[in-house]
């Protein structure tokens, strides 16, 4: 049986990492193909830094990812306190179905809705240029604050209601409660929040589409319009820098969630 497992492991990573292996290894083709692998060459990498449309583009993107998951995961942290602050199993309930529901929803419907709602707030107050930064980063906060809702959720339902109590008993006024007892306790679930928002924010595509203008452009878009026009292995290499980042954010969030369970612990 754990034979079993350990092979099934092996397979499902093998699937989903030898792709971006694969990736990565032609990024430093000194050719122009992903057919064969012609010699080992930075050539790509120089081509992509020396692009400065693609470096405003990248620089673009890890900004509006850094304020979404900044953002979302404040808002995300009061919509979960507001849902667990709810007496009635029904509100609550009702409150998580809404919540649950902008999750699953396909992003084309998402990204429409958007479109819609910035094409009518231009006409009716007459601005110009709506689509751009703020429609790509208030679009990116509204579909990342659900998921931020369910990481902080499951520690607040974790959280001993004694602590509070007893907090409360000995003369704590409530924002002392929120601020040395809860926030701290949900700390772990705020930072995966946030590190979730960015992630969503780095690699959405069919909400951006819809939202973003002529004037603003993220990767995730940029890459659609690169690889309609065929083979590029900047495309190659703009990935691997990507992939690299991601990791790096989630080795940081591992090390922040793991350094504070020990914290516990001891």
């Amino acid at each position: 049986m754990k034979l079993a497992s350990k092979f099934y492991l092996v397979v499902i990573f093998a699937i989903l990492y030898i792709p971006l292996i694969y990736l990565g290894y032609y990024s430093f083709n000194s050719g122009k193909t992903m057919i064969e692998f012609e010699g080992f060459s930075w050539q790509h990498y120089v081509e992509l830094f020396e692009n400065s449309r693609m470096l405003v583009i990248v620089i673009n993107t890890i900004v509006v990812a850094l304020l979404c998951g900044l953002f979302s995961a404040v808002f995300g942290t009061l919509g979960a306190l507001g849902i667990y602050s709810l007496k009635s199993n029904r509100q609550k309930n009702s409150y998580l179905v809404g919540n649950n529901i902008l999750i699953v929803s396909p992003d084309v419907i998402i990204g429409c809705s958007f479109l819609l709602m910035f094409t009518f707030i231009s006409k009716q107050f007459g601005i110009d240029n709506i689509q751009g930064f703020w429609s790509v980063l208030l679009s990116h906060i509204a579909f990342s604050i659900p998921i931020v809702v369910l990481m902080v959720l499951p520690k607040l339902y974790e959280m001993p209601k004694s602590i509070i109590d007893a907090a409360v008993d000995l003369g704590a006024t409530y924002p002392q409660v929120l601020s040395k007892i809860v926030i701290p306790y949900i700390t772990p679930g705020i930072w995966a929040g946030f590190f979730m928002g960015l992630t969503y924010s780095l690699d959405d595509f069919a909400v951006t589409f819809f939202v973003t203008g002529n004037g603003f452009q993220t990767l995730s878009v940029e890459i659609y319009s690169m690889a309609r026009q065929g083979i590029n292995l900047q495309i190659n290499a703009l990935s691997t820098v990507l992939s690299i980042f991601v990791i790096v954010a989630v080795l940081i969030y591992y090390v922040i969630n793991t350094s504070k369970l020990k914290r516990e612990v001891e």
